[in-house]
């Protein structure tokens, strides 16, 4: 059976090479596959290939040779419009530097892609209430980036990230630019997040306390995998879960 099979996210041998003064091989001949609902952290040195795998996973680049597949779909076959569809409708994406607009709120933040989506305003403006409330920053909705803290802007950029509720989300060092404890927070908050929406999560990260809450880590150097290890689910966090629905 072939490794994409009834798996959410699936690279079969993939190769990916830059060209510059010499071309460098960030991933060589990777081949893995995970399941839907899953949460997976990716490990490894700087220049091991993680964030290129993220990137890949997450149709911002293109392997040089092999398949990248998301929901059974081979992104390599896809035009540009059909892989923003794919990014638009399937991926949510956390950021270690929040990527937050500086004029906008945290209301109209969250709000941003629904209204590219072509939401009408009112439904935007629920949703992102909905989404902030999730994130609990429900008295913080009209604040502005640089009025919020660090864990609160991380928060806001997940309540964003999760604006079409995707099956899939990623992480690239989500709890890089925060101080322990509010990175424990965040980490925690992904993890209720994980369990309420049963999103598939993949987080790079360099932090072992982060890849150890996960179900599965995956080791990389050298653009190799080097080591994938499953372990037991994290309990999840208790508590009433709100009704979601994607749309």
């Amino acid at each position: 059976m072939s490794v994409a099979a009834a798996h959410m996210i699936a690279l079969e041998h993939v190769t990916k090479q830059f060209a510059g003064k010499r071309r460098v091989t960030a991933l060589d001949d990777v081949s893995v596959a995970i399941p839907r609902g899953e949460m997976v952290a990716i490990i490894g040195p700087s220049g091991s290939g993680k964030s290129t795998l993220l990137n890949l996973v997450g149709g911002l680049d293109r392997p040089t040779a092999g398949s990248v597949r998301v929901d059974g779909e081979a992104l390599a076959g896809l035009t540009d419009d059909n892989l923003t569809r794919v990014r638009r409708d399937k991926i949510g994406f956390i950021f270690q530097f929040f990527n937050l607009l500086p004029t906008l709120t945290s209301l109209e933040n969250v709000g941003l892609p629904l209204h590219l989506r072509g939401w009408p305003r009112k439904r935007v403006e629920e949703r992102a209430r909905e989404l902030l409330t999730l994130v609990q920053l429900e008295a913080r909705m009209d604040h502005l980036p640089d009025e919020l803290s660090g864990g609160e802007r991380q928060r806001v950029a997940i309540a964003r990230a999760l604006s079409v509720y995707p099956p899939i989300l990623l992480a690239d060092e989500p709890t890089g630019n925060l101080d322990t404890r509010t990175g424990q927070e965040i980490l925690a908050l992904v993890r209720d997040l994980h369990s309420r929406l049963k999103s598939t999560v993949v987080i790079v990260t360099h932090d072992m306390s982060v890849a150890g809450s996960c179900e599965r880590t995956i080791a990389l150097r050298d653009g190799r995998i080097v080591d994938d290890v499953r372990r037991a689910a994290p309990n999840p966090t208790r508590g009433e879960h709100v009704a979601l629905q994607a749309d």
